[in-house]
């Protein structure tokens, strides 16, 4: 059953994760930032809210997994050269986190 729920998750993230980066990425990777971002605050919400281990399958490992993108992170991280990259990279990890942080701070409220 698990199994399932971790791919029905990913079936409906992966594909958003497509449409973000091919609508929103160009010269900026807008696309690939803001579905790194918001799935890192609902995962944070998601792990926060405590949530039972299939429920956590298909939003957290599932969805979320679908959702965000290391892979394209890393891509174009490379893509921006050296100065481009670090400060793509450095303004994305700490916001990701916070957004983390913050998504589990809210489902604890």
């Amino acid at each position: 059953m698990t199994p399932l729920l971790v791919a029905l998750g990913a079936a409906v993230g992966a594909p958003l994760r497509y449409l973000a980066g091919h609508w929103l990425d160009g010269r900026f990777p807008w696309g690939t930032l803001l579905v790194n971002v918001v799935g890192s605050f609902l995962l944070g919400l998601f792990s926060g809210l405590s949530l039972g281990e299939h429920a956590l399958a298909l939003l957290g490992t599932g969805f979320c997994g679908g959702f965000t993108t290391y892979s394209a992170f890393a891509v174009r991280t490379h893509a921006r050269g050296w100065a481009g990259g670090t400060a793509y990279a450095v303004a994305t990890v700490p916001v990701a986190l916070a957004a983390c942080a913050l998504g589990w701070w809210l489902a604890q409220a």
